[in-house]
């Protein structure tokens, strides 16, 4: 992945950043952070819903691997990804709310669709 962004933390960190974010939001449907991690939580989003679709053994210890929670792996493949079987990609949508009043920070909601 070419032109991947570093968010300002180490790779540990910043890999630990988006697999919570991920799991947050399969766990909520929506969640509400800064307009480029939402960028990057929605990459990964989309690959754990597209392994979801396929629902085999491989692909459940794929995602296994990565989302944090059983829960979540369990709603992942029983609830959210059956929902976009005849839908070719785009399962989430980012929109930009404004600058966070603290800091400057472009904010955005990233959600399910």
């Amino acid at each position: 992945m070419a032109n991947k962004r570093k968010l300002g933390r180490r790779t540990d960190h910043r890999q630990a950043l988006i697999r919570n974010q991920v799991t947050s939001l399969f766990d909520n449907g929506r969640i509400q952070t800064t307009f480029t991690r939402a960028k990057e939580t929605q990459k990964v989003a989309e690959k754990m819903i597209t392994l979801g679709k396929a629902n085999t053994l491989h692909t459940r210890r794929q995602a296994a691997a990565y989302i944090y929670k059983p829960s979540t792996l369990k709603k992942l493949f029983e609830e959210i990804a059956p929902e976009y079987e005849t839908r070719n990609g785009g399962y989430t949508r980012v929109l930009k709310l404004g600058p966070r009043r603290g800091d400057g920070s472009e904010m955005a909601i990233i959600e399910l669709v």
